[in-house]
């Protein structure tokens, strides 16, 4: 054994070629926190422009078409860049942690997994600064539109395939370490939610990536080798391109807020001091909505002239996506319900994201039905409601998650109250930011134009400086992630105090390869 410790330190870089090289689940986790954090100030700013250029009625920085360039550019990054990364570095730091696993199943595809990232967002970022094409499609990049333009658009193609290629690896690694290495004793339905949401969520994205792969590249063979998949000139369809598009695009609205449940069904007995409320119920509850998301796709293409026999079906499967929905808040809910509850900055975003979270699934049932829906099509209120879903939901619960093991990955205490800042200026900006364009979307507001009617000037003005309150707020978390990475207060095991249940301080077997002497028995 000694022989192997002499030399071992030739296969442990440093510096720079650590985090390169690294197979470590809890540096991986680390750079996709990192990562997701850089890219959701990136898409943050171009929202900002886009908050800016609707500040009053007229043009007042740029034309319509960077406008565009802005929606575009900020919903894909925010999708792939920001929110499913900081996910999938949630799932890399805890997953082996809660199932009591030395590393995850295959770290080298783990590496790899992680590095296709920064690739895919260079060229996604960088197809902004070439000549057009990106930006008339909308993050969905719906032809016909999207199959004009130049260099734009074929490298927001390659960074989706890339992207996509990232997720099913993970994916595949997430599948394979939960099937496998769990400790002796945890059977399925003795892991943690957490752990329950990712395995669920990780075969949503291997079945539905492959499909984005396949719509792309139609895109691509339509824009360049004269294929019609979806020129109607030369007999194609562009009604197709919707439908598979959204055949990944809805199953993708829950990979995004799947993992979010996890977090919170974590936290909210933590400092609830109970265990959750109906464990088993939760597990099914999610496996349903992930059933139920991939037959409900068509209800966001109400206007695009489906049979009325269509429209009816899609209506009634989206309702029945709300039963298991409020199956979870009203478990919640009955966790909170008569515990000894502390609001530390974990709690504050995970009860914030219940309250909002469910103004968003209203939201939704409201454009569920097909006549209300076909009004408010394309309007703000569509626009306010994904974001009560994604900010609120998303972002809020991996703000939560982010507070709740802060202290369990850099042994240090978080700033308090910075962080209770950070969460009530988030809160009240989150809310003038979004809650009016509710009222402007009633009012048929259409989304995605620079330049709007009079009679939506005050509204759009309140929602504005929201926004800008909103985002300049995130700089309070940067200082705090960076206090606690630096030092402050020690943390202790016991961290959250009184959570005997925290689920990170039930010591998991030692890994197969320490050679811990066993206990004596006595």
């Amino acid at each position: 054994m000694e022989a192997v410790h002499d030399h071992g330190h030739e296969h442990h870089p440093s510096g720079i070629m650590r985090w390169v090289t690294t197979t470590n689940h809890k540096d991986i986790g680390t750079l996709y926190l990192f990562f997701s954090l850089i890219m959701f100030f990136f898409a943050g700013s171009l929202a900002m422009g886009i908050r800016a250029e609707l500040f009053q009625p007229g043009l007042q920085f740029m034309q319509p078409n960077t406008f565009n360039q802005l929606t575009t550019m900020h919903g894909l990054i925010m999708v792939f860049g920001a929110i499913m990364p900081a996910f999938v570095g949630f799932a890399n730091w805890q997953v082996p942690l809660m199932i009591g696993a030395p590393d995850m199943a295959l770290p080298r595809l783990n590496n790899w997994s992680f590095w296709l990232l920064p690739m895919a967002a260079i060229l996604l970022v960088g197809s902004f600064f070439v000549p057009g094409g990106a930006a008339a499609g909308g993050w969905t990049m719906y032809p016909p539109l999207f199959i004009q333009g130049g260099l734009s658009g074929d490298m927001t193609i390659f960074a989706v395939h890339i992207l996509g290629i990232s997720s099913i690896l993970g994916s595949i690694n997430i599948i394979t370490t939960i099937m496998n290495m769990r400790a002796p004793g945890m059977t399925y339905m003795k892991m943690p939610l957490f752990v329950w949401t990712w395995f669920i969520t990780a075969f949503l994205l291997v079945a539905v990536m492959p499909v984005l792969a396949g719509a792309v590249t139609m895109l691509l063979t339509d824009r360049h080798f004269d294929t019609h998949f979806f020129n109607a000139a030369g007999g194609g369809d562009p009604v197709m391109f919707q439908h598979i598009f959204w055949f990944f695009g809805h199953p993708e609205v829950y990979i995004m807020i799947l993992p979010a449940f996890g977090i919170v069904s974590s936290i909210i007995p933590t400092f609830a001091r109970k265990p959750l409320f109906g464990y088993a119920s939760m597990v099914y509850a999610t496996a349903s909505i992930a059933i139920l998301s991939f037959i409900v796709w068509a209800h966001h293409m109400y206007s695009v002239g489906m049979p009325t026999a269509a429209q009816l079906y899609f209506m009634y499967a989206t309702m029945l996506i709300a039963v298991p929905t409020g199956v979870k808040v009203f478990n919640w809910i009955a966790t909170m319900w008569e515990g000894s509850m502390t609001f530390e900055t974990p709690m504050l975003f995970a009860i914030a994201f219940v309250a909002l979270f469910t103004i968003g699934g209203f939201t939704g049932i409201v454009l569920a039905v097909v006549p209300v829906d076909i009004q408010l099509q394309d309007t703000y209120y569509v626009v306010a409601h994904f974001h009560y879903v994604l900010v609120s939901g998303s972002l809020f619960a991996i703000f939560a998650g982010a507070y709740y093991w802060l202290p369990k990955w850099t042994g240090h205490m978080y700033n308090e109250t910075l962080g209770k800042w950070h969460f009530w200026l988030s809160m009240i900006g989150f809310n003038i930011l979004f809650f009016p364009q509710h009222f402007l979307g009633l009012a048929g507001m259409p989304r995605r134009i620079p330049d709007y009617a009079l009679q939506f000037a005050d509204f759009n003005m309140i929602s504005s400086i929201g926004g800008f309150m909103f985002g300049a707020t995130q700089l309070l978390f940067v200082i705090v992630v960076i206090k606690c990475v630096r030092g402050g207060t020690k943390a202790t095991a016991q961290v959250w105090e009184g959570a005997d249940t925290l689920e990170w301080t039930i010591p998991s077997p030692a890994p197969y390869h320490t050679f811990a002497t066993p206990p004596v028995i006595k």
